[in-house]
């Protein structure tokens, strides 16, 4: 048999790493800090051994789950690659999961926004995760992960989507003024709303598989 090359390893290695990360997403969603390697391990249909040839606990698989997801994120939010991956102190590894696409330029309505985030979180849950979890700031995490973690976020997603948010969104006029009040909330405390109300929603379709189907009516609901 013939030896395989540098090569096909390296891209068996990342066919590994992803079907890897995909599983953890999925068990997360079920299992939440609950989740274990041997549960990881059984949902990618893969020896415990094979996984834990990657990932020697679940607080490194749980870490390269979120950050590659923020950088994935970044991406598809008009962040650049290289700032992604050195903000999430990610490895390059944008679009393993699945190709992404990056959302069109110019200021969007939230409703827009919705439908875009819901699409991308119906393909790849551990976007869905990175915000879900971003929301509470990473706190189930270990500190020093939960503060990098919480910096890329904010620098990946949160204020990325709030510079993509309509004006006609973001303005709260006073009714007689026609100036916002002191206290009217800025866009990324918006962004932060928009996104903890989706993750909130959309949750029990993605558990149920059936989030692209839903998502409009999730968007109806909530606008």
């Amino acid at each position: 048999m013939t030896p395989r090359t540098k090569e096909q390893n390296e891209q068996i290695r990342i066919r590994r790493m992803a079907q890897i990360l995909k599983a953890a997403a999925d068990v997360y969603l079920d299992k939440g800090m609950l989740m274990e390697i041997r549960d990881v391990a059984a949902e990618a249909g893969l020896g415990y051994g094979t996984v834990y040839h990657y990932y020697k606990n679940k607080a490194d698989l749980l870490h390269d789950l979120l950050s590659q997801a923020i950088e994935r994120a970044g991406k598809i939010l008009g962040v650049s690659s290289v700032g992604a991956a050195a903000a999430a102190g990610g490895s390059g590894s944008i679009g393993r999961i699945r190709p992404i696409a990056a959302m069109p330029a110019g200021p969007k309505s939230c409703r827009e926004l919705a439908g875009m985030l819901l699409a991308s979180w119906a393909d790849d849950h551990a976007f869905y995760l990175a915000c879900q979890l971003g929301a509470d700031h990473f706190r189930t995490l270990p500190q020093a992960e939960a503060e990098q973690l919480s910096a890329a976020y904010r620098e990946q997603v949160l204020l990325p989507l709030a510079s993509l948010m309509s004006p006609a969104d973001v303005a709260t006029h006073g009714a007689d003024s026609g100036h916002s009040p002191p206290d009217a909330p800025g866009p990324g405390r918006q962004a932060e709303w928009l996104l903890a109300a989706l993750a909130g929603c959309a949750l029990p379709s993605i558990r149920r598989g059936t989030l692209h189907k839903e998502a409009e009516q999730i968007i109806r609901f909530l606008f």
